[in-house]
């Protein structure tokens, strides 16, 4: 008995020890480094900014009704993508995100009073958007990207609701989230927000140009890139110590967009990534797929030329970060021959395959007969060597039509996971750097993602 107190003192201090580690590690990485951090240069508030105007509309966008103004932000933001399930009313919700931890659903944002947003008021909508926290005071899960939205501005923010509330009010209730235990614990956005979440609205670098500044606004708070094109701490939140150096999003890859010459995008020329960013396409580096297609088609294809150029100077201004497993793509055709350069230990269900679903498409130099956009020479995916993305268009085809009127049927149904898996290790190993081994099991994993 005498040794009791002594044994609860341990204890005590044990977990006391504990507590004091977790704090210490909350606290580091609630220090990390913001999304503006590596450019050089004072911040200044929004207002005090005279050189240009980051936020709002470009002043290329001629429309003046407000409802358009709202418009054009909302498609910045991207908002349709996330809130629209597909078949479904646009804005209506119910898209399915399926995590490792269960599935997340898309709330309804049309104006219905019941099942919508209404209700809500410009404080509700503004509480939401920068700070994570719905009408009923729910926290709302990072999913929808409230840590790049906040810095927004309040105007922008309400000219987005304003339009959302223009539009045809849709009665409907999404599926109810399905997450595991502790990931349905609401409450614990609350401490992720507090880390993670700065609150505060965008501040312009006043060392760096209008144009530079503007596309900070627009890549950050706006299109929120970082989201897919930035890696993840432990904790879910963006690492910005490795900044656009490649991140994942649905299942499928967002490779590194850092100016590193050989894995990111500093061998594009400037003329190359707007062409990317505002049609899906660029000749010799690839078309959009995946919910880069998406972004495209729904955010980036609808922006005015000096919001594109504007995107690709701030994001060509963002330092080199080497992904060592990403070889520089390889740029020349593959042999014209089907029997030259096919590799001695593939498997010949690749090359089956893709004689028969592919090359009448995409050619067997990798250089299509039809369309530009079919051409798999010099395309990241294909010189990717885990193969992920080619397994992923494969089995879902092109969803959004751009680059092109040529789109790429899915062919998820008509080839077994073993055939995918086999046509995607083909396809890397010859027209890509390196070739792949993705398994029948990747493929299946792929297929649970969709």
């Amino acid at each position: 008995m005498k040794k009791r107190p002594s044994m609860m003192k341990r204890i005590g201090v044990a977990i006391l020890v504990v507590a004091v580690i977790g704090l210490g590690v909350l606290a580091w990485y609630a220090t990390r480094p913001g999304p503006l951090a590596f450019a050089s240069g004072k911040s200044v508030a929004l207002d005090a900014y005279t050189a240009g105007q980051p936020s709002g509309v470009p002043a290329d966008f001629k429309e003046t009704d407000p409802i358009a103004r709202g418009r054009y932000l909302a498609q910045a933001a991207d908002c349709m993508s996330c809130h629209t399930t597909e078949g479904g009313a646009a804005f209506a919700g119910g898209r399915a995100f399926k995590l490792p931890f269960g599935t997340l659903y898309t709330p309804n944002i049309t104006p219905d009073q019941k099942t919508g947003i209404g209700a809500w008021s410009d404080a509700d909508f503004l509480k939401a958007v920068h700070e994570g926290i719905d009408r009923e005071g729910e926290r709302l899960y990072p999913a929808f990207p409230y840590a790049a939205y906040t810095y927004m501005t309040d105007a922008d923010v309400l000219a987005i609701k304003a339009y959302l509330f223009s539009l045809p009010p849709v009665a409907y209730v999404p599926p109810a989230n399905t997450l595991k235990f502790p990931y349905n614990q609401r409450w614990l956005m609350a401490i992720w927000s507090g880390l993670f979440n700065p609150d505060k609205r965008f501040e312009p670098v006043a060392d760096q140009s209008p144009e530079w500044n503007r596309g900070a606004y627009l890549v950050e708070a706006m299109a929120h890139c970082g989201d897919c094109h930035t890696p993840r701490n432990r904790l879910q939140a963006l690492d910005n110590k490795r900044k656009f150096a490649g991140g994942e999003a649905e299942g499928w890859l967002a490779y590194n967009i850092t100016s590193d010459a050989a894995s990111g995008v500093g061998g594009w020329s400037e003329a190359e990534l707007a062409q990317y960013l505002s049609t899906g396409h660029a000749k010799g580096r690839g078309t959009a797929s995946g919910p880069m297609a998406e972004a495209v088609d729904l955010s980036f294809a609808n922006m005015t030329p000096s919001d594109i150029r504007a995107m690709v100077a701030y994001t060509r201004s963002v330092p080199a970060i080497a992904t060592p497993d990403l070889p520089a793509p390889k740029n020349e055709p593959a042999p014209a021959d089907p029997k030259q350069g096919f590799a001695a230990n593939a498997d010949e269900r690749g090359k089956q395959v893709f004689a028969g679903a592919c090359a009448s498409c995409h050619g067997w130099t990798g250089v299509s007969p039809l369309a530009n956009q079919a051409t798999l020479t010099g395309v990241r995916a294909v010189n990717d060597p885990s193969a992920k993305n080619v397994a992923q268009i494969v089995l879902t085809g092109t969803q959004h039509a751009v680059g092109g009127p040529l789109e790429m049927p899915s062919f998820g149904a008509a080839y077994t996971d073993e055939e995918i898996a086999a046509v995607s290790n083909y396809v890397t190993g010859r027209f890509g750097v390196k070739g792949s081994s993705l398994s029948a099991a990747d493929v299946r994993k792929l297929r649970e993602m969709q």
